[in-house]
């Protein structure tokens, strides 16, 4: 009897490679997908399509990727398409068939047909770009009506990435992405941190329904700071290599067994000066053996001013920074992702550049799939607090109350993580703790203004107003009083899917005090 797995598919869709990872639902790890003829490596599909006419069936993966020399090439050969779904800016090749979001349909299409059927696929996580997520995002759901699973999520990359390695919500975090065609630079804030909602992956597919437009679980992206890039990438230096032996060829073999010798450089474990045999195809197809180590490889790339070329990446990325305000001090963490950034050289170059700054540097190609998989361990349809919550507090140092918020307007529900809290006494030989909440809205308010004599509405902030409920407060007694200043109380409050407020109270020693219920949000 065959091996039945059932859980959620993360598929992330890159300019270069796809990725496909899987996770059971009785399993926290997660298996790279393999698929015969499709796949390159465990989970990594290229992403390109071979398209002549109806009547021929169509390549994608590998199976395409070694077509790309073959005559009128230009005309059935795609790739670099999943850039300009969504994207008006870039010109598209016009020499090709299909366009980009054709291309991207049929990719998608093929490679959802060849799942191996021992994948139950229950759940199905799409990555998006941020900066044509728009666009993007229209194409994923015209594609999701016509594909066969009961929920479909949807992330952004960035949030996704950042997920993948553990960086907290509301971090400012630079991302270098060197694939094999594409250098992407950029600098993103992840949504969430303190006193905001953090992010939350968006539904399109719910029970096998629609719920793209009327979801209330909106995608909160993250927020482009600077972003730049160039179309330089891993075959570039493939190219690099063979040529720096025998210029001028472009051989598909001899491409093939760069980018192999290539990887190998790339690891920790070579010494530097070692060398390696590449048998490389000359013009009269004889077959010749050269020499590569890692020092004359890292020669090629500085002949071939790459490094010059990260840094005018990375200058510009800095100034767009600075018009918005961050700094490279502002940064809580460079991640590296794409084979490339696992040249020891490019690793090199950035913590050069900034030295301050931890990098962190997960599986460089299926980082974003797995960040998406931990994003979505059991989607379903939350709420959205319409109104914040919080709690009444004593600020010692003015001698008086304030309102603290423990939910914010727009936190979903039911709660994942309980919202931690610490109490101190607001008066001396204190032993008993009243727990007051209120709710927050802020609402808008407008001032008429008149330009060139005609009457227009100016929006103005006012401040957040809090309204005590009307429910009795929660007395809570502890065993010893306590002085002003000191830490007494640990709270942990949760709204449950019933939209009960719930509150576990423990001493400052963690002896369990009980759990509450404060009351209902609805």
């Amino acid at each position: 009897m065959k091996e039945c797995l059932s859980g959620t598919l993360a598929i992330d869709l890159g300019n270069t490679n796809t990725v496909l990872a899987f996770q059971d639902q009785k399993d926290i790890n997660y298996v790279l997908v393999e698929i015969p003829n499709i796949t390159s490596y465990p989970g990594v599909v290229p992403t390109a399509v071979w398209f002549e006419e109806p009547s021929k069936i169509p390549k994608i993966g590998i199976s395409a990727l070694k077509m790309r020399y073959n005559s009128n090439a230009d005309m059935f050969f795609h790739s670099n398409f999943k850039r300009l779904i969504g994207n008006s800016i870039e010109k598209i090749n016009q020499k090709n068939i299909l366009s980009p979001n054709e291309c991207g349909e049929k990719f998608f299409q093929i490679l959802w047909a060849n799942i191996p059927h021992k994948y139950e696929i229950k759940r199905l996580v799409l990555t998006a770009p941020i900066d044509t997520y728009k666009g993007y995002r229209e194409w994923l759901v015209n594609l999701c009506e016509k594909t066969s699973v009961d929920e479909i999520a949807l992330v952004d990359e960035p949030t996704a990435a950042s997920l993948g390695i553990n960086v907290p919500f509301g971090s400012k975090i630079l991302t270098l992405d060197i694939g094999g065609s594409t250098v992407d630079m950029n600098i993103v804030k992840i949504e969430g941190g303190e006193g905001k909602s953090g992010p939350i992956a968006e539904l399109l597919k719910f029970k096998g329904n629609d719920v793209s437009s009327i979801s209330k679980q909106k995608i909160r992206c993250a927020e482009i700071i600077g972003k730049t890039g160039s179309k330089i990438g891993g075959k570039d230096i493939d190219q690099w290599i063979v040529d720096y032996f025998i210029p001028g060829n472009n051989c598909v073999n001899n491409l093939l067994k760069a980018e192999e010798l290539k990887c190998k450089l790339s690891s920790s474990a070579i010494k530097y000066e070692n060398e390696y045999p590449i048998k490389l195809f000359t013009e009269k197809n004889q077959e010749k053996v050269f020499f590569l180590s890692k020092e004359l490889f890292e020669k090629i790339l500085i002949e071939n001013n790459f490094l010059n070329h990260l840094n005018s990446l990375l200058k510009d990325l800095l100034n767009q920074a600075r018009g918005k305000f961050c700094t490279v001090e502002d940064l809580n963490a460079i991640v590296l992702v794409g084979g490339g950034t696992q040249i020891p050289l490019i690793k090199e170059w950035i913590t050069k550049k900034i030295s301050k700054i931890q990098i962190k540097s997960p599986p460089p190609i299926e980082s974003i799939a797995l960040g998406a998989l931990a994003m979505t361990p059991g989607v379903k349809i939350k709420d959205i607090l319409n109104k914040g919550l919080s709690i009444r507090l004593f600020n010692k140092r003015e001698q008086k109350h304030f309102w603290h918020p423990i939910f914010c307007k727009g936190q979903t529900w039911p709660t994942e993580n309980s919202f931690k809290l610490i109490l101190q006494a607001s008066k001396n030989n204190q032993k008993i703790f009243e727990i007051i909440i209120g709710e927050t809205q802020k609402e808008r308010a407008y001032d008429v203004i008149f330009e060139n004599g005609l009457p227009k509405l100016s929006e103005v902030q006012i401040e957040e107003e809090v309204t005590k409920w009307d429910k009795k407060p929660l007395k809570i007694v502890l065993k010893n009083k306590s002085n002003i200043g000191e830490d007494n109380l640990k709270l942990f409050f949760k709204i449950t899917k019933s939209a009960d407020l719930l509150v576990q109270c423990f001493d400052i020693k963690d002896e369990f005090l009980g759990e509450y219920n404060l009351g209902n949000i609805s």
